[in-house]
């Protein structure tokens, strides 16, 4: 498949220069979290994300990750400003998933110079799992991201916010930093069951 570069902190400017995989799609029984380049170039304008990208040696994105500000109206932007920090997508090109890129990806977006000061987060809804593409079961998707995540200090976490409990193998995991105050962390365990001071 040839060398591939994994880049963080991506500029819009460098995003803009790139080629998207078309890959990045609707599928049959799957469409990608971001379909359109724009969509990274958007959020890599936002103060303090970091907008990571796997590239081909002719500068093709064939795999991104974006860790970024919940969006202002979820339950977690309600801690002060700037603790809450969301794994908000990671995506490989269903053509280079065997290369183990996912795991580079999430641990590129984790070198943020402030991750001890923040907590950061991953929310898994079954429905955007590509279990067509990657042939496995709901399950044993749920357990792949588990493994992807439990290595840089990710735990499962419970909530009662209503869109994860929607489906009981949707998850919701978190890494709350070691500078994090322990007000913060009482803050967020009442938060993550609707309880806000």
């Amino acid at each position: 498949m040839g060398p591939i570069q994994i880049q963080s902190f991506c500029t819009p400017d460098e995003i803009q220069r790139y080629r998207f995989d078309p890959q990045f799609t609707i599928h049959a029984q799957y469409k990608s979290i971001y379909t359109k380049q724009e969509t990274l170039v958007q959020h890599a304008e936002s103060t303090l994300a970091n907008v990571v990208l796997a590239l081909t040696e002719d500068r093709q994105i064939v795999g991104f990750g974006v860790f970024s500000h919940p969006d202002e109206d979820d339950r977690w932007a309600e801690l002060e400003p700037g603790i809450m920090m969301e794994i908000k997508a990671i995506e490989v090109s269903r053509r280079f998933r065997s290369c183990k890129i996912a795991g580079d990806l999430l641990r590129l977006m984790l070198s943020h110079p402030t991750v001890e000061q923040m907590i950061a987060y991953m929310v898994g809804y079954s429905w955007t799992w590509d279990l067509d593409g990657s042939g496995l079961t709901v399950h044993q998707y749920r357990n792949m991201l588990i493994h992807l995540f439990s290595p840089h200090q990710f735990f499962e976490l419970q909530t009662n916010e209503a869109n994860i409990c929607l489906k009981p193998e949707n998850l919701f995991m978190a890494r709350v930093g070691s500078h994090v105050s322990s007000q913060i962390r009482q803050d967020f365990k009442l938060l993550r069951f609707g309880i806000t001071i």
